[in-house]
This record gives structure tokens, C-alpha cells and sequence, in this order.
């Protein structure tokens, strides 16, 4: 996330309008008005960026329906729906609080439950509803990660207990670390914990990303592979998803939503850089980050295509939409600091971690059906380093705005970021395993996490929710039903038949 609204300084204005009372209150006026305008722009401009990370949600559930078997469409868009749901309410009482509750400790957020006193301004920052609706579409989409590794096979109970606390206080804390102006490794801290100086994370690659994966990993261990993923010898069997079409709807979906989750993190749009005329401005960052990130994904996804070619030899949609989104999961930490050409490098990388992970999952046993831990985990924890080693200085001081701030080994910049980010994936991964493995063994033990080995043969969407989410016959079409016109069979006759007998029995 990026630095607070600009100001305009009223004392500057006075000597440019020649001094004495009326200056000062004209100045007072302008920078008022000027004030309301920029805040209703920034404003607007986070709300639509809400609006487009959101719109991801959508982009999850297509995603996630393509990618299981048909008999378990149904449970997996649910899960999809109650993620927004129950996160909407968790994040709204708790979440948001824990977060960026400020002023608070370096641990824990500890104002705002329930939105209490928003709209505010405080040494935390100025937070309106917009910035309540834009922190939440990103909760969301942390526990909508999770879903996907532990798809086809888990009670409906559990996703409700784990999306509400991953979204209520598992991710805030790790937000609040990395992102409030009062965590312990913010980067928007001076006297920080972490070198004093923080991590880079802009859009989270491990604040949002790592976080959906470590979770989801340790929910898919715990749970164990769906029946039938391995053979009796170990060996892997391909559970093919149902519809590559609603794989691909969904990839374009995310697509189109990234460019509020990268491009938006900068909170503000009305914002100048030096003194360039008025022409270059956080509104350039914007462009540029937006630019980065397609890089990122389209280069990832042409390595995936042609990385698979070779080693299975197919052209597979599938997997080239999961390696873009490894490439927008791998960015999104540093697509905000880092050059456009440096970009590519992220997404070649992020391709060979993803493809590297799928490897070494197969030889594990290990079975999650969206790949999303190896996607989200996999190619966040790449993306955070990739930043420790590209981040541009010139990037970093604009966005953060402050000189203090460490860049890029291979840019020059030292270690010491690098070092930082290694650090936030080792907390993230730790934090994360602490607080979710324990409660996915828990439900484990309470039986309250995989369905029954009939349910699951049968398919969650018969079992659990009534009926398949693909419906053959309109509800009164009678021609499907027993007793329909059953037509016996007319026997041949070698007599002339007469017109009274020459009707067909039915």
C-alpha cells in the first residue's frame, strides 16, 4: 500500500499571493477546496478499485468451478459466495480493527471494531468507507485461495469456521505488520522493528497471497488427496476439472480485476512527484504499475506454454491461465518499484516455481486441485524476493517518500532489503502454520472437515446441496420421466390390416 493524501500548504501560498490578511485567507480557501477535490478523487478512485477487486470474487469462483468435477460445481461456488459473506461481517466487526486500528502497537491493531468512529483522520492515516470496502475485497480473496486447495472433498462447516477467521484475524495481523503505520515491519514506520527500514510488499504478495497459499497448504496436508489422485503404487492420476471454458472466464475475470489490486494499492491517485511540471505523478506510478503487471502475466504465461510443450507435450490451457496467474501473484509485490523490463524476469521466474512446485507436490502425495498453494504460496514467497533483488531506487523513494528506504541488490541498493523480504516470508509462513494448522487438525478431530468417502465418490452437489448445479431437463418437461410415451412393440401381421385395428397401441 502506498503513502497518505497529498497536502497543500497554505503559508506557501500566502508569499505567491503577494502576503497580508487577504492573502492568508485566500490561501486558507484554496488549500480547503483544494483539499475536498482531492479527496473526493482519491476517494473515487479507490471505490472503482474496490469495485474491480472484487469483481474477482467472480473470476475465483468461474475459476474454481472449471477446475473440479462437475458433481462438485455446485459446493465450490458457494464456498466462493460465503467467503465474501462471512468475510464481509468478520473483517466488519474485527478484521479492519485488527488491521489498521491505529494509533496500537506494532502487533495489533485496537480502534475502528465494527467501523466505530470511520470516517477519521489519525497518526494511522485518513480512513474513509472506501478504504474499509477496499481493505475487505482484499481479506476476501485470501480466504477464496484456501478454498481452492481444499475443494471437492471438505464439509461445508469448515469453510465457514476457517474463511471467517482467516478474514477476522490471521490476515489482519499480517496486514497490520506490513501495511499499517504502525506495524512492527511497515515500511511507513521510521523506527520499525525490521532494519528500520520494512519490507516491500506493495499489493501483497505475501500479506495476501502467501497467506491464502500457507493456508491452504496446510488444509490440503491435514485433509489428505481426494480418492482416487494416487494410485495404490503412488502414482499420480489426473483428476481433470470440467470446464476449460469456465477456467479461461475466470483467468480473463482476475485479469481485469489486477488492475485494481496492483494499480489501486496506491490508495491516492492526485498526487505530484518533484518537480517535473506537474506532468509526472503518482498517476505515472499507476500507469506503470498496471504495466508491469500485464508484463509479468503475459510473460509467465507464454514460459508455462511453452515449458509444458516440451515436458508433456501438449498446448495446455489449463495450465498456461495458472502460470499467468502466477505471474500476477509474483508481481504484485514489487509491480509498484521495479522497471517494466524487470517485470518479464519476474514472470519467467514465476513460471519455473510454479511448474517446480507441481513437481515436487506429485512426488509428495500432495493434492490440491487449484494448484493454489503452489500458485499463491509458491509465487509470492518468488515475488518477495524478486523485489528484494529488483526494487529500482528511484520507484522506491517516490512511492514510500522517503530516501531511507532500501532498494534492489541488483540494483545497487545493498542487502539489506533483500534481507527484509526473506524475513516477512519466513514470519508469513510461520504465523500462518501456527494459527491455521491447528485449527484444520482440530476440525480433523471433531469430524468436522472431510466428508464421508460415499459423499465424496458421489459428488458434494447430490449429497450436500440437492442436486447438480448443471440442470439436463426444464423441471416440467415430462419426456425424461417414467411413463412417457412408452410405444410397445407392433408386431408384423401377413393379413391386410383393417382401418378399425389400423392405429398404433401406445
Amino acid at each position: 500500500m502506498s503513502t497518505p493524501y497529498a497536502v497543500c500548504d497554505a503559508a506557501e501560498l500566502v508569499g505567491l499571493l503577494g502576503g497580508g490578511a487577504n492573502a492568508t485567507a485566500a490561501a486558507n480557501y484554496l488549500c480547503n477546496s483544494f483539499a475536498t477535490v482531492t479527496y473526493a478523487v482519491d476517494n473515487s478512485y479507490l471505490l472503482f478499485s474496490a469495485y474491480l477487486v472484487f469483481a474477482m470474487q467472480l473470476g475465483f469462483a468461474m475459476l474454481c468451478a472449471g477446475s473440479v468435477r462437475a458433481k462438485n460445481t455446485m459446493n465450490i461456488m458457494l464456498t466462493n459466495v460465503l467467503d465474501a459473506a462471512a468475510g464481509g461481517l468478520s473483517y466488519y466487526l474485527f478484521g479492519f480493527a485488527f488491521a489498521f486500528g491505529g494509533p496500537s502497537n506494532g502487533f495489533i491493531g485496537k480502534h475502528y471494531f465494527g467501523l466505530k468512529e470511520v470516517p477519521s483522520v489519525s497518526s494511522a492515516g485518513t480512513f474513509d468507507y472506501s478504504f474499509f470496502l477496499y481493505q475487505w475485497a482484499f481479506a476476501i480473496a485470501a480466504a477464496g485461495i484456501t478454498s481452492g486447495s481444499i475443494a471437492e472433498r471438505t464439509q461445508f462447516v469448515a469453510y465457514l469456521i476457517y474463511s471467517s477467521f482467516l478474514t477476522g484475524f490471521v490476515y489482519p495481523i499480517v496486514s497490520h505488520w506490513f501495511w499499517s503505520a504502525d506495524g512492527w515491519a511497515s515500511p511507513f514506520k521510521a523506527d520499525n522493528l525490521l532494519f528500520g527500514t520494512g519490507a516491500i510488499d506493495f499489493a501483497g504478495s505475501g500479506v495476501v497471497h502467501m497467506v491464502g497459499g500457507v493456508a491452504g497448504l496446510w488444509g490440503a496436508l491435514i485433509e489428505g488427496p481426494r480418492i482416487g489422485r494416487f494410485d495404490h503404487s503412488g502414482r499420480s492420476v489426473v483428476l481433470r476439472g470440467h470446464s476449460a471454458s469456465l477456467v479461461v472466464l475466470g483467468t480473463f475475470l482476475l485479469w481485469f480485476g489486477w488492475y485494481g489490486f496492483n494499480p489501486g494499492s496506491f490508495l491516492t491517485i492526485v498526487k505530484a512527484y518533484g518537480g517535473n511540471g506537474g506532468y509526472y505523478g503518482q498517476w505515472s506510478g499507476i500507469g506503470r504499475t498496471a504495466v508491469t503487471t500485464t508484463l509479468a502475466g503475459s510473460t509467465a504465461a507464454l514460459t508455462t506454454l511453452f515449458s509444458k510443450r516440451l515436458l508433456v507435450g501438449h498446448w495446455t490451457v489449463t495450465d498456461v491461465c495458472n502460470g499467468l496467474l502466477g505471474g500476477f501473484a509474483a508481481i504484485t509485490s514489487g509491480c509498484s518499484v521495479v522497471e517494466p523490463w524487470a517485470a518479464i524476469i519476474c514472470g519467467f521466474g514465476a513460471s519455473w516455481v510454479l511448474i517446480g512446485c507441481n513437481k515436487l507436490a506429485e512426488k509428495l502425495g500432495y493434492d490440491d486441485p487449484l494448484e493454489a498453494a503452489q500458485l499463491h504460496g509458491g509465487c509470492g514467497a518468488w515475488g518477495l524476493l524478486f523485489t528484494g533483488l529488483f526494487a529500482a531506487k528511484r520507484h522506491v523513494h517516490e512511492v514510500y517518500g522517503t530516501t531511507r528506504q532500501p532498494y534492489g541488490a541488483f540494483m545497487g541498493g545493498g542487502g539489506k532489503l533483500l534481507a527484509a523480504q526473506l524475513i516477512e516470508i519466513l514470519v508469513i509462513f510461520g504465523w500462518v502454520t501456527v494459527l491455521m494448522a491447528p485449527l484444520f487438525y482440530g476440525l480433523k478431530m471433531l469430524k468436522l472437515l472431510r466428508i464421508s468417502p460415499e459423499d465424496e465418490m458421489a459428488g458434494m452437489d447430490l449429497t450436500r446441496h440437492g442436486g447438480f448445479a448443471y440442470v439436463y431437463h426444464d423441471e416440467d418437461d415430462q419426456s425424461h420421466k417414467p411413463g412417457f410415451l412408452n410405444f410397445k412393440k407392433v408386431e408384423h401381421s401377413s393379413h391386410t390390416p383393417s382401418p378399425a385395428n389400423n392405429a398404433v397401441s401406445v
